[in-house]
Parts: C-alpha cells; structure tokens; sequence
C-alpha cells in the first residue's frame, strides 16, 4: 500500500459524487471523508482531519470551475501537488422503459448533460440530488436518472440512452501539505495579486514567458471580489524551481508589473493532459543526432522514447512491439530499404512517421511494405539538429490515405513546438525540395569546387564580395562547415528534384550564353518576366528579409 493509499482523504459529496470517485480512483485504498461542501472540505484538511483534500477545478464540458480556484487562491497552507482526471460515462436510466416525465441527478451530472436534455427533453422537470445523498436505489413512477453507466447498472436501472455526454472528464486539484518534488514532466500553477490596470500589462507579461521558452498550458483572467481589480491566472509547463519559469516570474514582477509578491505560486505537480493520448511509447529506427533530438523533445512531452540501430543493445525487432508508433530516421538513400526490412513487422493499429527528405521512394516503399491498418505518415523537418527549438522552423508533412489518428498526434507534437508546418502531396513534396534544399546544396558545392579550380583564397573571396554575393559565399561555408553526408544525401536523392537541377543546368548555360554575347536587353527582358512570374508579394515580403539580413552582414563587416 502507497503512502497515498493510507492517507484520508476529504471530497465535497458521498459515494456517488465525482469527488468520491475520483479520491477512490486516485488512492483506491484511502479512507476517504465525505463533505457537505468544498468549504468544509478544506477545513477537514485545515483541521488535519484529513491528508489530502480533493478540488474539482474543471471540466471539459462545464470549464472553468471558478470558485474551487478562488478557494484555491486563498488556501494559506498546502500545496496543490497532483492532479487525477476523471472520465465519466454519462447514461439515462429508469427502473423501468418509457419516456421520462422528470429527470434526476447530481448537479454535476445534469450540467455535464444538458446539451443532451435540451434537445431531448426540454420541457421535462429536473430534480437536483444532494451530493452526500447521491443515487438512489429506487425510482419513482416516471422518473429518470442521470450518471455513471457503471452505477446505474449497479442499481439495476435500465438504461434510455448512453454517452449522452461524450468527451467528458473532470480534473481534479490535489491538494497536500508538502511541494511535489520535479519529475522532469511538469507543471506549475500561479496566481497574480489584483493588479492595478495598464495598456499593455498581459502583453508584456506573455512576453517574458514566451522569450524564455516557457509554454502556458492554461490562462485566465478573473475580477478580485473585495478591489475588483483584474488577476490573471496562469498554468505553465515546468516545476516552481525550473530556472527558466523562475527567471520569468522575477522579470514579470520586477520590470513588468513592478510589484513585490505580485505572484503566488499554489504549487507544481507532474503535468496533466486532458487531452485523450493514444501513443505511450515512441521507437526510433536510427540512433543519429536527429533521432537523439526528437526523442529528447518527445521525452519532455511525457512520451517514452526508444532508440535502436545498429551498434544499440535492443534491436528493432524487439523495439516495435514494445510501441504505438516507430519512427525511421536514417540517411535518405537507406530510407526505403529500412522501411522495406521493418515495416512489415509493424502490426495493425500501429504507426509509422518517416523523417526524410524524399517524400517518393519511401512511401512506396512503406505502400509495399506495410500492412493496409498501418497508420503512415512522412515529415520532413526543415532544420539541424543544432536547431534549439522548432519554434517558426519549416516542417513538410505528407499524409497518406492510411494516416490516423497516431499521426495527428505527432503531428499537434510539432505544431505546439511552433514549427510551420505544410501539408504536401508526395510529388509536390519533392519538386519544392529541388528549389530549394537538393539545387542550393548543389550550387554550395559546386561554387566550392569553382574556387578550389581557379586557385582562389576564401578570405579573399570575403573580403571582396558585396551585400548579395555574401549570400552565396554564406550558403557554400554552411554547407561545408558541417557533415558532408547530410549534403551529399540531399544532393543524391531521387525523386523530382533531378528535374529542377537540370532544369536549372539548362537556364544557367542559357544566361551564360547571353552574358558572353553581350545581350544586356535580353538578360533584362528575362529579369522582367521573372518579376511577374515571382509575383509583387513574393518580392517585397523577401525584399525586407534581405535587408535584414543585410544589416546583420553589414554591422559584422564593421565589427570586423
């Protein structure tokens, strides 16, 4: 028995009431203390007639439960350390069949349905049952109840009508008298004193959140009973002692709203979702820097992750079992044959993402290889694993006829990170990767070879370039700064990307051919029509981009 199995537990309500079932849910062998209300259930806890006090704070049908949180700002000891969601099955039941002539439940019970009695039964009466009441064994003539189906049937009802309430979970805040320790999937819950009001004052707040990585789960704001001045109240991932939330919540108190004890913390527990999650585990066929960078991320999203290849103690084999979701991240040209050796090992109902370059090859070779109930699905991540966050970072995804609903969860992974993410077909997918990752690499290289024939020194080559052949000059040393493997996969992939480098081979012989012969009226007739093509927003958006970056180049020129 856990220590939390031994401690008393105090609820609003009897046996039957949410808070009941989710202290039974949280600590099935606790004794658990019934209350007439949530006030009387934090004096329980005041009183230390109880280790824990349980909160419902809300609802994924109801909201926001604005009184627990007010209680929860004023509780002067405890700490809110852990939290238990509670799904509930709501049905209609009746001792006997028939239309009912008036319907019963907890509160809790009919709010939660109420969507559902009012475009079935909107004239029928409504009879609220005390909470410490709660279901009663029998019905009267007529009647109708409304709450767990588990319950129901337990009391021998018949049901009318199941999951009249879908989707339908309530969280519940539990409240201790220790912090929680951090567990490295996190979060922390604050609240603001009432805040004297200022144009700006949430703006500038967010700010400093978001420039320090932090991610809020959760923010609202509320009107102080007693000033009526505004308080904002904040969720955000991360534990109280996380260095980058401490160094927010110091600067958002110091600079921004200039007031000492501005925020109090009510406490950090290991993160909730109240999303429905599907994927547990997360195996990588590939063991490279990229598979160490997402498994890293997908780590701190509360995912297991497992890398296998082939110097790895566990083997593929033995990994895809173990997962709802592999994931293939290995050199471009070895990416259809490793979909082609695995893939037939994934059963029905699992999934695969394949991280790559080349959209083509390898989804025909998943096409071949997989089982029709696959779930298939390719991302193309448009950034190194030097990249410090995905955050404004491109990411292709190609979906397939198989995609489901693993995919969509990786892919709202990638898209909470804040990568901009395009949806392609396969072939689209390819042809945009020719412009612009298989060309420019080419042309890096290609330039690199040019100035290694014709005996030229880089720092000359530097020294003597302007503003836009920097550009060039820029691209080459990137290329060549890191893995030459990276580029020459890039280089060497297939697909239609081939089309735009000889396309590109033909165009630039053409140029060549006009610049000797001197034709500067038919080299400037070709810039012209390529304006039109490339379009006025195309160029002014990237007009004011270069400028940038001119800057940038131009201030590290002076430096130097």
């Amino acid at each position: 028995m856990s220590d939390a199995d031994k401690t008393k537990i105090a609820v609003h309500g009897g046996p039957d009431s949410p808070g009941w079932l989710a202290a039974s849910a949280f600590a099935p062998g606790a004794e658990i203390i019934a209350c007439a209300g949530q006030a009387e259930a934090l004096a329980a806890f005041a009183a230390g007639q109880a280790g824990l006090v349980l909160l419902p704070v809300y609802n994924t049908r109801e909201g926001a439960f604005q009184p627990s949180l007010r209680r929860l700002e004023r509780l002067e000891q405890g700490y809110w350390r852990d939290n238990v969601v509670l799904p509930l099955n709501l049905a209609m039941a009746a001792a006997e069949g028939g239309s009912p002539e008036m319907i019963s439940g907890l509160s809790h019970y009919l709010r939660q349905a109420e969507g559902f009695l009012a475009e079935n039964f909107p004239a029928a009466p409504r009879r609220f049952l005390p909470e410490e009441t709660g279901i009663p064994e029998r019905l009267e003539k007529g009647e109708a109840i409304i709450g767990p189906e588990e319950l129901l049937l337990a009391r021998g009802f018949t049901l009318l009508h199941r999951d009249i309430a879908p989707f339908n979970r309530t969280r519940f805040a539990v409240i201790g008298r220790e912090p929680a320790a951090p567990t490295g999937y996190d979060a922390t819950v604050m609240v603001t004193a009432p805040l004297m009001d200022r144009v700006g004052l949430l703006h500038d707040t967010l700010g400093e959140f978001s420039r320090r990585g932090v991610n809020l789960l959760d923010i609202r704001s509320d009107t102080d009973l007693a000033t009526q001045r505004l308080r904002f109240y904040f969720e955000a991932e991360g534990h109280r002692d996380d260095p980058g939330l401490k160094e927010a919540l110091t600067s958002i108190e110091e600079r921004i709203l200039k007031e000492p004890g501005a925020f109090r913390i009510l406490g950090s527990f290991p993160r909730v979702d109240m999303r429905r999650r599907l994927i547990r585990k997360i195996g990588f066929i590939g063991t490279g820097d990229m598979s160490r960078w997402f498994a890293d991320r997908l780590e701190g999203e509360g995912y297991r992750t497992i890398l296998t290849g082939r110097t790895s103690e566990i083997r593929p084999e033995e990994m895809i079992p173990q997962v709802e979701l592999v994931c293939v991240c290995v050199p471009i040209s070895k990416t259809p044959e490793t979909i082609r050796r695995f893939g037939p090992l994934l059963s029905p109902g699992q999934g695969l993402v394949i991280l790559a370059g080349e959209a083509a090859g390898p989804l025909a070779a998943a096409r071949e290889a997989c089982a029709p109930e696959v779930e298939v699905m390719l991302v193309h991540n448009l950034w190194g694993p030097a990249a410090r966050s995905m955050k404004d970072k491109n990411a292709t995804v190609v979906r397939t006829a198989s995609s489901g609903p693993l995919c969509r969860e990786f892919e709202a992974f990638l898209h909470k990170h804040g990568a901009n993410i395009s949806v392609d077909p396969p072939e689209a997918h390819d042809l945009f990767m020719g412009f612009c990752q298989k060309l420019p690499s080419a042309m890096a290289v290609a330039l690199a070879m040019t100035v290694s024939s014709k005996a030229v020194n880089g720092e000359d080559l530097e020294n003597h370039a302007t503003l836009t052949s920097m550009y060039a000059i820029l691209s080459m040393a990137r290329a060549h700064a890191q893995n030459p493997r990276t580029y020459a996969e890039i280089i060497a992939s297939p697909g239609r990307g081939n089309e735009v480098m000889r396309a590109f081979a033909e165009n630039l012989a053409r140029v060549l051919e006009l610049g000797e012969a001197g034709n500067v009226a038919e080299i400037a007739g070709i810039i012209e029509a390529n304006r039109d093509i490339l379009g006025a927003g195309f160029l002014e958006r990237n007009m004011k981009t270069a400028l940038k970056v001119d800057e940038i180049i131009g201030n590290r020129t002076d430096e130097s």
